[in-house]
């Protein structure tokens, strides 16, 4: 089981973008992670008329080490290590260190 998923809102520890949050578009690799709106790109692009594609310069999100980012906890309003548990039927869970609250239900 994953610590962070796709759809989580995380927030960034380290770098120019330091305390940014935005949600998690993609797991890649298992080891970095797509973050909307955060590690943002400008990219020159040549035009390519046969795939109907406009030239110039544009904006894209890049991935990044998912070490550089944690999970949002919004009770405490901070971003908090995650941990997985079993519960007593079986079924694997993701859970905040600090206070022990199940994410997923």
């Amino acid at each position: 089981m994953e610590k962070i998923k796709k759809g989580d809102q995380v927030v960034v520890l380290s770098g120019r973008d330091k305390g940014r949050r935005g949600a998690v578009l993609r797991v890649l690799d298992g080891d970095s992670v797509l973050v909307e709106n955060v590690n943002r790109v400008k990219r020159h692009t040549k035009a390519n008329p046969q795939a109907n594609q406009p030239g110039g310069i544009i904006e894209k999100d890049m991935p990044m080490p998912l070490s550089k980012v944690a999970i949002w906890n919004p009770a405490a309003k901070k971003g908090d290590r995650v941990g997985i548990k079993t519960l007593a039927d079986g079924k694997k869970v993701r859970f905040f260190k600090s206070s022990g609250e199940v994410i997923d239900a």
